[in-house]
């Protein structure tokens, strides 16, 4: 499993499983409900992409994100 703590992580992530599944870019982009522009800002690494379409992406790799808290020493409010 791999672990991703930056959107630049993430994109290369979600761009090594893609080309690993042989998945072309426009495929991805129309099985995930997105535009191919968006895929292509979201495989670059563009901070500003909306989460639910990352998520749609990452679902149609078969890929989950998993939440967790940075460490113990996160207070009661996740701060």
């Amino acid at each position: 499993m791999e672990s991703a703590r930056t959107v630049p992580e993430i994109a290369r992530i979600i761009k090594a499983t893609r080309k690993q599944q042989g998945i072309r870019q426009q495929d991805l982009a129309d099985l995930s409900g997105v535009s191919c522009r968006f895929l292509s800002d979201l495989e670059n690494g563009k901070a500003s992409v909306e989460l639910g379409k990352v998520l749609a992406v990452l679902a149609t790799l078969g890929l989950e994100p998993l939440l967790r808290p940075r460490s113990s020493k996160v207070g009661h409010d996740g701060y």
